[in-house]
C-alpha cells in the first residue's frame, strides 16, 4: 500500500500525532497537550473528550507540514490499562480511569481468588478491576461496551465501536493463547456483551467517518486500523523485529523486553507477554536502574565523571544496587538488600562499579527470560535517559555479549505509524 500512514499516541501529557510514509521514513510529528488528570487519593481519572480534542488538535498541526490527504491508514495507541464505559454512540458512560488509577482494590481482590495466575488483569489498576468497579458504582446506565483508551479515540475516528486490540485487552482478562475472552470472568458477574471485540493490532477496522475526514483533513478512503499500548508501540518503534532482538529500557527502573516465539509467563516475578501478531513479547522489570545510581550521585556529577569510566576496564566489583529493599526480577525477593561494597575511595571508579553492576543485573534478567523460554539473546536496543551514556553502552555490550545499540527512534506514535503501514505487529 502507497501513500502515507498516520500513528496517534495519546499519552499522559499530550497526543502525538506521526506521520510517515511507505519505507518508514518520517514526514512529521505533532503534538498537543493534556491537562492533568484529576487524582483524589488512589482514583485518577480523566474526562475521555479532552483526549479527542487534543487528537484533533494534534493531528490538525500536522496537517500544517504534511499533506493529510494522502494518509492511508491510522493506527492509535493509548495508555495500557485506562478504560470507559460508551453506549453504542460512543457517548461516554464513566470518566476514563487512568492508567495508574488504583481505587478498585476490592476487585482486584475478588480477581486475584479466581483468575489464573498468569494472567494480566491481576492488580487495582488492571482494566478488569476498573470494569468491576465501573459496574459496582452505577456507571452502567445506557453502557454498551467497555473499552480503552486507544479503542474510543479509533471508534470516534471510525464511528464504529466496541473493537480493540490484543495489547489493551489483556489487562481486561482476554486470553492472549487462545485469543478468546475466558469462561472465568463468569464467576466476576462480567457482562460479556460489554466486552470488545478483539483484533490483532493493525488489523483494518473500518474506513474513516467521512465528517471526521473533513475535519481532520484526511481522504475519506482511509482505513483505521486496531491499535496497541503505549508501551508496545515504543517497542514497535525500535524496529526490533527478531526472535531473540530485546529492548532494554535504562530509566528510573530496568525494563527489559524480548520477541519470542513462544509466551513466557512467570507471574510470581512480574513476567507476562503480550502477543505481537504469531510472536510474543516477554518482559519483566527490575527495581535497580536509575533510581539505584541517583542514591549516590546527582545527574550531573554522573555526566562529570561518565568521561573517566573505562568500560574495557572491569572494575572486579561484584554490585547488586538497588535504591531500597526489595527485588522482583531477575530475583524475586522483596526483602533483597542492595550489594554496594566494599566502595573504593575513587568516584570514578564506584561510578563504574555501579554501571557495570545494573549492567549485570541486565545480563541475569535475559538469562532468566532465557531460563523461563525465550530464545537465545540475538542483540539489545537501548531506549531511555541511561542508553544515552556511550559508556555505559560499551560496558553493557561487554557484559551482555551481544550488539547493544541506541535505538534511533522511540516516540510510541511512530510504532503506531509502522502498525498502520505494515498492517500488523513486526
Amino acid at each position: 500500500m502507497g501513500g502515507l500512514f498516520l500513528g496517534i499516541d495519546v499519552g499522559t501529557g499530550g497526543v502525538r500525532a506521526c506521520a510517515i510514509d511507505a519505507e518508514a521514513g518520517i514526514r512529521g510529528f505533532a503534538s498537543a497537550a493534556l491537562p492533568a488528570p484529576r487524582v483524589d487519593g488512589d482514583a485518577v481519572d480523566q474526562t475521555p473528550e479532552l483526549w479527542w480534542t487534543a487528537t484533533v488538535a494534534a493531528v490538525r498541526k500536522l496537517g500544517e507540514t504534511v499533506d493529510l490527504r494522502e494518509i492511508a491508514r491510522v493506527a492509535v495507541d493509548g495508555t495500557s490499562g485506562t478504560l470507559l464505559l460508551i453506549d453504542a454512540s460512543g457517548r461516554p458512560c464513566s470518566p476514563g480511569l487512568m492508567y495508574n488509577d488504583a481505587r478498585a482494590r476490592h476487585e482486584a481482590a475478588r480477581v486475584a481468588a479466581i483468575a489464573p495466575a498468569e494472567s494480566g488483569a491481576h492488580g487495582a489498576s488492571s482494566a478488569l478491576a476498573k470494569l468491576l468497579f465501573l459496574l459496582d458504582h452505577g456507571y452502567v446506565g445506557d453502557a454498551r461496551h467497555a473499552v480503552h483508551q486507544a479503542d474510543w479515540i479509533a471508534g470516534r475516528l471510525t464511528g464504529c465501536h466496541g473493537f480493540s486490540d490484543e495489547n489493551n485487552a489483556l489487562k481486561l482478562g482476554y486470553d492472549p493463547v487462545a485469543r478468546d475472552w475466558p469462561s472465568w470472568l463468569e464467576q466476576l458477574g462480567v457482562r460479556y456483551d460489554l466486552l470488545p471485540q478483539v483484533l490483532v493490532p493493525g488489523t483494518p477496522i473500518a474506513d474513516i467517518d467521512p465528517g471526521i475526514a473533513r475535519t481532520l483533513g484526511l481522504p475519506p478512503s482511509a482505513q483505521v486500523a486496531a491499535g496497541t499500548t503505549d508501551g508496545v508501540a515504543a517497542f514497535v518503534a525500535t524496529r526490533a523485529d527478531q526472535p531473540g532482538d530485546a529492548v532494554t529500557s535504562l530509566g528510573t527502573t530496568l525494563v527489559v523486553k524480548q520477541l519470542a516465539t513462544q509466551p513466557i509467563f512467570a507471574a510470581s516475578q512480574g513476567v507476562y507477554s503480550h502477543r505481537l501478531g504469531e510472536r510474543w513479547l516477554a518482559g519483566g522489570a527490575s527495581n535497580s536502574g536509575g533510581a539505584a545510581l541517583l542514591m549516590h550521585f546527582t545527574a550531573d556529577e554522573m555526566e562529570r565523571l561518565t568521561p573517566q569510566v573505562k568500560p574495557d576496564e572491569p572494575t572486579g566489583l561484584d554490585y547488586y544496587p538497588l535504591p531500597k529493599p526489595g527485588e522482583r526480577f531477575p530475583i524475586a525477593d522483596p526483602a533483597l538488600a542492595a550489594r554496594i561494597t566494599p566502595r573504593p575511595a575513587e568516584d570514578c571508579r564506584f561510578f563504574q562499579g555501579l554501571l557495570e553492576g545494573i549492567a549485570s543485573v541486565e545480563a541475569l534478567a535475559y538469562r532468566q527470560l532465557a531460563r523461563l523460554g525465550a530464545p537465545g539473546l540475538r542483540r539489545v536496543i537501548g531506549i531511555g535517559g541511561g542508553a544515552r551514556n556511550d559508556a555505559w553502552t560499551k560496558i553493557r555490550h561487554r557484559v551482555l555479549g551481544v550488539p547493544v545499540s541506541i535505538a534511533e527512534q522511540t516516540e510510541a506514535s511512530y510504532g503506531a505509524a509502522l502498525l498502520a503501514m505494515n498492517g500488523g505487529p513486526p
